[in-house]
């Protein structure tokens, strides 16, 4: 069975030694003559002096001794110094003398020197390495540039009894990384471990330390099943022949490390002190495999096609941005001139603009540097970058409405547009206005002109400004957008996704969340997720029974318990032992929480709730923050007190997530870090939020980062089901597509419904347009003022409506801009008296007002009676792998009746009840209203509230009486306080809380008779 490895490492030297493969066979003999030097120096010198010999005579002359060693050790002084990736694409200078160790193929074959350079490498092939003269080990392949060891690879074979862990383990204890060709970025830059099945790779050997990647196909192995691993191959090939036919092969390789391989070096704090990390990046087969496809698509193709990668969190998608970005900057066509004039990359990450900056100049100094739009450069700075030409520029969508106008006519210019994370905002108005920045529109106003049969000038004379905003919509030949994202939307996927045969769209290119959870990039959020229902019954606490506003009572009634100090006490007492029992032991005692809640004022509650309950328990081990923009007043707390986050944590918003990553336990947010919020030591998450759709999958996916210690994840969520969770995760977690296109006529039954109401005519329409095209009114900046007043008597006609049709009208008004803005994206209506409704409309909608809500005023007209939190679902969501996302286009949808109708308060509450209804006890009555009110008239606790401090009231005075009137309220009714006294943190949660109510409320003499 032996023999079963060496056939395996046979027909892989047998095609790496063929014309395909690239390379010449050889032995290890020039490195066992040159061992101390980890190289062949015989065959590097011969590579020098094949392709440099003026260069090589001249520093012959200036040696005195054999100038192989010589030159071997200038060479090794630059590895030691720069590295050794860097060397091999930059060479090394020595007393003013230039020398390449290697040279790479040219975009363009029109420069013949650059290409016989590149075929002069010395490119060997070398089974059983022997890489040391202490012992007779060998690795089972190298692959070595004119002499270098660049990549070793141990084989296994799964006949053989052996596998691909086993070649990880021979990487791990059997090669010593003290070995000079095992140093990182010295010799070998990528080891592999391949079986028949699998392939795995590192840059780094660290003994038991090492970290292997996995370099299989996944998703996009033709057949695979969307998961992990690799797909069946031809009948008589090997299923990771890939490996060695299309990425170690010669070229491809070369292209690696020009192109693709960067190092890394990073400092962070370490226990106070800076510490510097080094790695090298291999690019794992998803990434290589999308930039290659992209390129090779643009390079085929030219500009003017858009591009949709579905990469899942986990895919390592900044550097792939950035590898695109590269190779798109450097991109030439045949004729040697660059495809794209500049690359723009449309982002709100501030991290990616520094990798962005070191990947590429790493790859190639003569592109200059990146050009970074931030936030503390203005628009005006993203004009001229553009209108300069600068080859890579990283800005905001929200800058390109300013400048619009100002950027130089881009006529013949192309330009690479790179979404970072495409969303729904790519159809709104911003996106509009870098399409009309950047647009080269001479093939569009040739289109429209022939459509109306006129010349072009004449077309551009009749109005300039509406002829231009019209051949913006659309496609351009002249811009090529690449779209990232883990979760993309219909919109998005019509709007860059790849359209099939059968008019479906799809991604170009998938790293799915299926591939990266099985690969062990991410964490499974969902693998241990407990759901609770609330349960609680609200009762009327008023005699009369009025009239109320039906749909703004429920809403109320609904806030008012979700902020009730009861629901918050029993939530908060399960957020804190949670903490102290599961998340404070993970990921060896560094485990941290996020509680996402509804609003800013029940981040604040909760922020104060476990405050109190820490004390009352005497934890002084939990540090919480909270994170939330602006500030709130809390209604209930008559201190009138203003909150911000920076108040509650005693450091300014900035600091917020470092505090949080070095000291903090528990994060309280409130739409903030719901996106975008990358933290590894993550570990639990209790949310109190309605989540739905895509929002769900970013919220809950904070949790998946991985980290050397992380071993899984927690989620207690008090309100979304496990079917609500499942439904949202479901469409993404392959590959997500649209079955068919949008249906754009859908925007003339819009239009027909908006103009059912007669609030405006074709006379409005042109009034409007006349003031907004009208330049002398722009100049003087009087068009918005002359607009406003031209709307007047249409306020007017609308306010003559009735409640119910001036909702209608708003809503159909808004649907009608929001459409015809997204329509306007993928194609050109051509329609001039539909954009210029839209253009009145688009100014209508944000004038005509809505109606006030009638006011309802809760006051003391319900309270809570019964609570409890009903345990309904423990343990794994598990997603299914046969199913895959579909959505359908989008559909015109009418707007809900709106009209507020009034119904008595009993049937309000009693609808509340039906919804929220558990199956209650005794002991489920909500006993801190019947407690308060024994003890709001102790006139020993109204004396201590004037006379003595807080502390002394609430930890010497308060707990004995609070003793007193529990005892006496257990006598009177034993069942409805059996619970407070079973459990001990409830009891002390309840105790806390009204002595914290009561000593405000007797302070200020504000009592409730």
């Amino acid at each position: 069975m032996a023999e079963n490895e060496k056939q395996f490492e046979s027909n892989i030297e047998a095609f790496l030694v063929s014309s395909a493969g690239g390379y010449e066979k050889a032995t290890d003999a020039g490195y066992a003559s040159s061992l101390g030097m980890a190289l062949d120096i015989n065959t590097l010198v011969g590579f020098v002096k094949a392709t440099q010999p003026i260069m090589w005579q001249r520093f012959e002359k200036q040696c005195n001794s054999d100038p192989y060693k010589k030159f071997y050790k200038c060479f090794e002084d630059a590895v030691q110094m720069d590295g050794l990736l860097s060397v091999l694409r930059h060479g090394f200078k020595h007393r003013g003398m230039d020398f390449r160790v290697c040279y790479f193929k040219p975009e363009s074959t029109l420069n013949d020197v650059a290409v016989k350079r590149y075929s002069q490498n010395v490119c060997q092939c070398i089974r059983q390495w022997h890489y040391s003269e202490q012992n007779n080990n060998s690795v089972d392949m190298m692959l070595a540039i004119n002499g270098i060891p660049v990549v070793a690879i141990e084989l296994k074979n799964q006949l053989t009894g052996q596998n691909v862990d086993n070649a990880k383990l021979q990487w791990q204890y059997n090669r010593d990384q003290r070995k000079p060709a095992f140093w990182l970025n010295h010799r070998i830059l990528a080891y592999f471990a391949v079986d028949l099945y699998e392939a795995w790779m590192t840059t780094e050997l660290k003994g038991a330390d090492t970290y292997f990647l996995p370099f299989n196909q996944g998703s996009n192995g033709a057949g695979n099943d969307g998961g992990a691993g690799n797909p069946q191959a031809k009948d008589d090939d090997y299923v990771t022949s890939y490996i060695w036919e299309n990425v170690l092969q010669k070229d491809s390789l070369l292209d690696i490390i020009q192109k693709f391989i960067s190092f890394e070096v990073k400092t962070e704090k370490k226990d106070g002190k800076n510490v510097t990390k080094k790695r090298l990046i291999f690019p794992r087969f998803h990434q290589l495999d999308v930039v290659r496809k992209l390129v090779a698509d643009v390079r085929e193709n030219g500009s003017g096609h858009n591009y949709l990668i579905q990469h899942s969190a986990g895919s390592g998608k900044s550097n792939s941005i950035a590898w695109t970005a590269y190779r798109l900057a450097s991109l030439h066509n045949d004729a040697n001139e660059p495809i794209f004039t500049s690359v723009v990359i449309v982002t709100d990450r501030r991290n990616l603009d520094a990798q962005l900056q070191e990947t590429i100049t790493g790859f190639d100094h003569t592109l200059g540097s990146v050009c970074a739009i931030d936030e503390k450069k203005s628009s005006k700075d993203l004009r001229d970058a553009l209108n300069a030409g600068k080859r890579v520029i990283v800005t905001t969508l929200q800058k390109f409405p300013v400048i619009y106008e100002e950027v130089d006519d881009t006529t013949d210019k192309r330009f690479a547009i790179i979404v970072d994370e495409a969303h729904s905002s790519q159809t709104g108005t911003s996106a509009l206005k870098l399409k009309t920045a950047l647009a080269d529109v001479s093939d569009a106003l040739k289109e429209y002109a022939e459509l109306e049969g006129k010349a072009e000038e004449e077309l551009l004379d009749d109005n300039e400004r509406l002829v231009k905003e019209m051949i913006s919509h659309g496609k351009h030949k002249n811009l090529s957008f690449f779209a990232f994202t883990a979760t993309p939307k219909g919109q998005t996927l019509e709007m860059f996704g790849t359209e099939w045969n059968d008019g479906s769209f799809h991604p170009y290119h998938v790293y799915s969340m299926r591939q990266a959870i099985e690969e062990g990039f991410i964490l499974d959020v969902l693998q241990n997720y407990t759901t609770y229902k609330t349960c609680y019954q609200i009762a009327k606490n008023t005699k009369d029974n009025p009239d109320v506003p039906q749909s703004k009572a429920l809403k109320v009634i609904k806030q008012y318990e979700e902020l009730h100090p009861y629901n918050i006490q029993q939530k908060a007492a399960i957020i804190v032992e949670t903490f102290r029992n599961v998340t404070k032991q993970k990921i060896k005692g560094k485990g941290k929480m996020m509680v996402v809640t509804s609003s800013r004022l029940a981040a604040v509650r909760y922020y104060h709730e476990i405050k109190r309950y820490l004390e009352a328990n005497g934890y002084n081990d939990v540090e919480i923050l909270a994170a939330f923009s602006g500030s709130i007043k809390d209604p209930d707390d008559q201190t009138e007190k203003e909150w911000t986050e920076s108040s509650l944590n005693g450091v300014s918003e900035a600091q917020t997530k470092q505090v949080f990553h070095d000291d903090g336990n528990i994060l309280i947010v409130a739409e903030k870090y719901q996106t975008g919020f990358d933290e590894p030591l993550l570990h639990t998450m209790i949310v109190d939020k309605k989540l739905r759709n895509v929002k769900a999958v970013q919220t809950l996916s904070r949790l998946n980062r991985t980290h050397p210690d992380k071993q899984d994840t927690f989620i207690i969520d008090f309100v979304n089901t496990k079917d609500d969770i499942l439904k949202a995760f479901q469409p993404f977690y392959q590959e997500t597509s649209l079955s068919q296109e949008i249906n754009t006529d859908l925007i003339y039954k819009t239009q027909k419904m908006l103009r059912g109401f007669k609030v405006y005519d074709d006379t409005d329409i042109e009034k409007v347009n006349k003031i907004y095209f009208d330049e002398d009114k722009r100049k003087a900046n009087k068009t918005q003022a002359a607009i406003t007043n031209a709307l007047l008597p249409i306020q007017q006609k609308y306010n003559s409506l009735n409640q119910e049709q001036r909702y209608q009208f708003r809503k159909t008004c808004r649907s009608f801009v929001k459409w015809y803005g997204y329509i306007t994206q993928i194609t050109r209506m051509f329609d001039k008296p539909l954009h210029n409704e839209y253009i009145f409309c688009s100014y209508l909608a944000k004038i005509v007002p809505a109606d006030p809500t009638i006011p309802f005023v809760l006051g003391d007209r319900v309270r809570l009676e019964y609570y409890n939190l009903e345990k309904t679902y423990e343990g794994s969501i598990e997603l299914m792998k046969e199913e895959k996302g579909v959505y359908d286009p989008a559909k015109l949808k009418k707007p809900v009746k709106m009209v507020e109708t009034l119904s008595p308060l009993e049937q309000v509450i009693e609808k509340i009840n039906e919804q929220y209804m558990g199956a209650f006890t005794e002991g489920d009555r909500v006993v801190i209203t019947a407690l308060h009110q024994k003890l709001k008239n102790n006139k020993k606790l109204m004396k201590s509230a004037q006379t003595d401090g807080r502390q002394i009231f609430e930890n010497n005075i308060f707990p004995q009486l609070f003793d007193d009137a529990a005892q006496e309220a257990y006598i009177e009714s034993t069942e409805t306080y059996t619970k407070l006294f079973e459990d001990a943190g409830k009891y002390r949660a309840i105790m806390s809380a009204l002595a914290h109510a009561l000593f405000d409320e007797l302070q200020q003499g504000k009592l409730q008779e």
